[in-house]
């Protein structure tokens, strides 16, 4: 396939661009939870249920779609799942109980699967040596996460709930249109498989470590971004306007960091990049589990998590592509669907944890546990492997 620069560039900026509203309709009910807790009298726990529901359709959907856009292609697969996410908007915007809310929640975390999409698109329209970079680059569409923080909160106070989230659908219509229009669609090169015969890659190790190390860096990243609000307003008695804020600092530190690891993935191997990461997301979750008596120290520790976490996720899906280059769509689904998950668990667990113990203590020492299991995998498998065992790549 001959890859254009201007279209690749042209590609790379819309579907980023697309990925980041679908990611603010992803997060949107994250910096409206304190309201929707008001108003239905919600436990802890059901708050965090409902936080974490649309997470779970859009991490789990990620590898049908990433096989789909395989198969049928990026133009048509996005712009589908545009329009689709539409109808939860309008779902949402109408519900009138939290069982209804979470209906409509469900099917709004189809819009977390267009990273899914997004990423197969663009890998395949660049060249492999600049793959790190691009895809980090296409990573950023996360900062739709921070987006969500920064404005909803601040739209509800002034349209209204309802009047927020028709707010949500004008960029979508709109991303769908350019999508469609001015992008080319993807040609079709070598065999159609199934996606039975798509899955075939889980037979591979490197399925299975990619996924895990997604879950723990992008799962985190997702974790933080949708409950940090949450856990802010609980821990220091704030405003959610401010709450909002904050946590939308720690997504835009994330999401600019992506692309600097997927370069420094390029140049330095992700491997070593990943050990460090590792090692910075367990200083930083030991760090915010000793200092959630002050916002001003716990601050520190969840900049660093922060800033690891985007790197780590730039590094990783230096990976896929590198080791998948004809299955880079399923295999994105796969690892992005566990990432997605990593940030599902987490907030039910911080809410449960709390309800229990009253604290949110046990839910970051078991994130840094996680993270030292990945730390002594990694060191094996791609910190001391210069061949990254390369077998997968004939897949």
């Amino acid at each position: 396939m001959k890859r254009d620069a201007k279209i690749s560039k042209r590609i790379l900026i819309l579907t980023t661009l697309a990925m980041a509203f679908s990611f603010t309709v992803w997060a949107s009910l994250s910096p409206l939870a304190t309201e929707f807790q008001e108003m239905y009298g919600l436990t802890n726990t059901e708050k965090s249920i409902l936080v974490a529901v649309p997470v779970l359709l859009g991490s789990v959907i990620r590898i049908p779609l990433g096989i789909f856009t395989d198969k049928y292609g990026g133009r048509k697969v996005f712009t589908g799942l545009l329009l689709f996410t539409i109808i939860p908007l309008v779902g949402v915007s109408f519900s009138s109980s939290y069982f209804m809310l979470l209906f409509w929640a469900f099917f709004l975390g189809v819009s977390g699967a267009s990273f899914a999409v997004s990423i197969a698109f663009v890998s395949k329209w660049t060249p492999k040596e600049k793959q790190g970079t691009a895809l980090g680059i296409n990573g950023m569409g996360n900062i739709g996460t921070a987006a969500a923080s920064f404005s909803l909160p601040a739209a509800a106070a002034l349209l209204g709930i309802q009047g927020a989230f028709w707010m949500l659908m004008l960029p979508i219509v709109i991303m769908s249109i350019l999508i469609w229009f001015w992008t080319p669609e993807t040609p079709k090169t070598g065999e159609t498989k199934t996606i039975l015969g798509s899955l075939e890659v889980l037979k591979y190790k490197n399925s299975w470590v990619l996924s895990l190390f997604y879950f723990v860096t992008f799962g985190a990243f997702v974790a933080f971004g949708i409950y940090l609000p949450t856990l802010l307003m609980d821990l220091y008695n704030i405003t959610a306007v401010d709450a909002g804020v904050r946590a939308g600092g720690f997504v835009v530190l994330a999401t600019l960091a992506r692309p600097l690891g997927g370069n420094l993935a390029d140049k330095l191997g992700a491997g070593k990049i990943l050990t460090i990461v590792f090692l910075g997301i367990i200083a930083g979750a030991l760090g915010i589990s000793f200092s959630m008596t002050s916002l001003v120290v716990m601050t520190i520790p969840c900049l660093l998590v922060a800033f690891m976490t985007g790197i780590g996720n730039g590094a990783v899906f230096k990976l896929v592509p590198q080791l998948f280059p004809k299955a880079t769509g399923a295999v994105t689904g796969i690892v992005g669907a566990a990432g997605g998950l990593g940030g599902f668990f987490p907030p039910i667990l911080l809410g449960t944890v709390k309800d229990f113990t009253g604290s949110y203590v046990w839910g970051f020492i078991f994130l840094s546990i996680v993270a030292f299991t990945c730390f002594i995998i990694n060191k094996t498998y791609y910190d001391r492997n210069k061949k990254l065992n390369i077998k997968a790549a004939r897949t």
